[in-house]
């Protein structure tokens, strides 16, 4: 099963490595892997994403609270939270092509972020799902490039 972690660090050198190296060194696998520095500049988060057996995950959380640099793990999965991930999408858009690439980019609300003579490029946010339906729609018009973030999640708020 996928399995989103969320992993609170001390923003210093070499933590991200030992992180890594965790998952490595027991033969795991790191799907997607966002890191960047929260409202503390001492302190980053860490934002994965691994499948596998709940033993296998509960085992990678129980190894990464062991870490020293670690301040908190949060196996989302678990929780009700917001996921997102964003690709940068370079589409051939020759004169036949352009009005169905920019009706795939309404459909999907996707932002148009450059444009050349031959090519658009899409800005797509969203779930995975949405990412690959877009993905999808847009390799039968040609798909020159694309790059994609890690998943980004976050803990929703309690409703009273």
């Amino acid at each position: 099963m996928r399995h989103t972690i969320s992993v609170l660090v001390d923003n210093e050198p070499g933590v991200l490595s030992r992180v890594t190296g965790l998952f490595s060194g027991r033969g795991f696998n790191i799907e997607s892997l966002c890191v960047a520095a929260t409202m503390e500049a001492d302190v980053s988060r860490i934002t994965l994403v691994s499948v596998g057996s709940e033993m296998i995950i509960e085992q990678i959380i129980k190894q990464l609270r062991k870490l020293i640099n670690v301040i908190k793990v949060v196996d989302l999965t678990q929780t009700d939270h917001v996921e997102r991930e964003m690709a940068l999408v370079k589409v051939k858009a020759e004169d036949r092509q352009r009005a169905e690439v920019l009706r795939i980019a309404d459909i999907f609300r996707c932002r148009v972020v450059d444009v050349s003579p031959n090519t658009y490029t899409l800005e797509v946010t969203g779930n995975s799902e949405k990412l690959n339906a877009v993905l999808g729609l847009c390799k039968s018009i040609g798909i020159q490039e694309v790059v994609r973030t890690g998943t980004l999640a976050i803990q929703r708020s309690k409703k009273d």
